[in-house]
């Protein structure tokens, strides 16, 4: 069974994680060695989004924790990988990032279908130094409006937002072509401290984990989790604010947003009152780890049902480099109380990646996901998701790299679901991956 596989698949990769790290890494250890710098998520002269690189390396400062901005305010452990380009003119430094996966998706039982499709985005951030700190401007665009017609892919047990006016049950929605549009400024307070500002026409405000698109964890697996909506579907928000004030290891946040899901045109930019909040608290106690407690209340967020959503969410990624590639492993818990009907969903996700020799990636996801949208009635029923992987990657020219990778996902369930998904449905994918790759990658 492939969930067995999978589950010794993540039992296995700490073992793949004791390889020797280089020199490079282990001067990182060496007294006076500064490992933001050491391990490629800040090199001296560059900044990353939303962090205070440029005064922080001024004498009489400090950067106040390690780790590393993803989408929004949310972090990976400051070890992943850079995957980036950098740029640097005049008083400006520019960083590029992005992926996108060109896909084969075959499913099994009554309910699936085949669909040959792309899912990508693309980053792009502008930072200088400003009044004693640091002020960064982001965009981040994707072409899945273009390339994932009908308004989804196939993907079982996937429920979320709407296609035509109806629900979309065992299918993904695509991102809008403008996932992130957004400004941030960071102020040093003292040597140990910072406060950060991040305003966004469409943006992510403090809740749950850092999303899948940018997870270092997930960053070989196409396909949404079918957690998404239950752990980190409010990354693509609008006219979102938020003020953050970091101390040592520690961040605390908080969050103005509209919470409304993105409507079904997804070229265009949506507006809506600031009538949700949110509020994290995360900790980042080395280079290699992250973790986060969240909670907030959206306003209506879907447009087909009555109420708000109270969402809950707990969550840890760690990141181990080593020589010729990296282990990183994240598990993720979501709740989501539906004030309409008051059911309570629960969402349970953990996985793993595992890089060595440079060019091969073994990946795995578990999923246990609480689901009520995948019959106009019913029952919450919970669904597991089994997912293995494995991608070979290939260096191309000019900053980039090309993955060509498979998985397969096989599911559990209830045995009254048995007449409409088949015993024993499976989805499997063939993709190829165009990835912007950075000097640490």
């Amino acid at each position: 069974m492939i969930y067995l596989w999978t589950a010794l698949l993540v039992a296995a990769l700490p073992a793949l994680a004791q390889q020797p790290r280089d020199a490079m890494h282990d001067m990182t250890n060496m007294p006076g060695m500064n490992h933001q710098n050491m391990t490629g998520t800040a090199m001296p002269g560059t900044a990353m989004p939303g962090t205070a690189m440029p005064d922080a390396a001024m004498p009489g400062t400090a950067m106040p924790d390690e780790a590393m901005d993803a989408s929004g305010t949310g972090r990976n452990p400051a070890s992943a990988p850079m995957n980036m380009l950098h740029l640097s003119a005049r008083r400006w430094t520019f960083t590029l990032h992005g992926t996108a996966f060109v896909t084969d998706i075959q499913q099994t039982g009554p309910r699936a279908a085949d669909k040959f499709t792309s899912m990508s985005w693309g980053m792009a951030t502008a930072d200088r130094s400003l009044a004693g700190g640091t002020i960064s401007f982001r965009a981040m665009l994707s072409l899945d409006p273009l390339t994932i017609t009908g308004r989804r892919y196939p993907e079982l047990f996937q429920t979320g937002e709407t296609a035509f006016g109806k629900p979309i049950v065992d299918g993904q929605h695509p991102h809008n072509f403008v996932m992130e549009l957004g400004v941030a400024y960071t102020h040093p307070l003292g040597r140990h401290a910072s406060l950060e500002l991040y305003a966004a026409p469409v943006g992510d405000p403090a809740m749950g984990p850092v999303a899948y698109p940018h997870r270092v964890s997930a960053e070989e697996i196409p396909q949404a989790p079918i957690t998404h909506h239950l752990i980190d579907s409010t990354h693509v928000s609008v006219d979102v604010v938020t003020a953050a004030l970091t101390r040592g290891i520690w961040r605390i946040e908080a969050s103005g947003f509209h919470a409304g899901e993105p409507g079904e045109n997804r070229w265009n930019i949506a507006r809506g009152a600031v009538d949700s909040w949110s509020a994290r608290l995360s900790v980042a106690p080395s280079a290699n780890w992250t973790a986060q407690v969240s909670a907030g209340r959206l306003a209506k967020p879907e447009v087909l049902e009555p109420g708000d959503q109270i969402r809950l969410s707990a969550s840890a990624t760690y990141n181990r480099p080593y020589r010729g590639g990296n282990w990183a492993t994240s598990a993720i818990w979501g709740r989501v109380h539906k004030t309409g009907d008051g059911a309570s969903l629960n969402g349970y996700l953990l996985e793993s990646l595992a890089r060595f020799h440079s060019r091969n990636v073994l990946s795995a996801r578990m999923e246990l996901a609480d689901k009520d949208e995948l019959f106009a009635v019913g029952p919450v029923r919970r669904i597991g998701a089994w997912t293995g992987g494995y991608t070979r990657d290939f260096d191309l020219p000019r900053g980039l790299a090309l993955g060509l990778g498979a998985n397969l996902t096989t599911y559990t369930m209830p045995s009254a679901l048995y007449p409409f998904y088949g015993r024993h449905p499976v989805m499997a994918l063939v993709f190829l991956r165009l990835r912007v790759r950075g000097a640490s990658s």
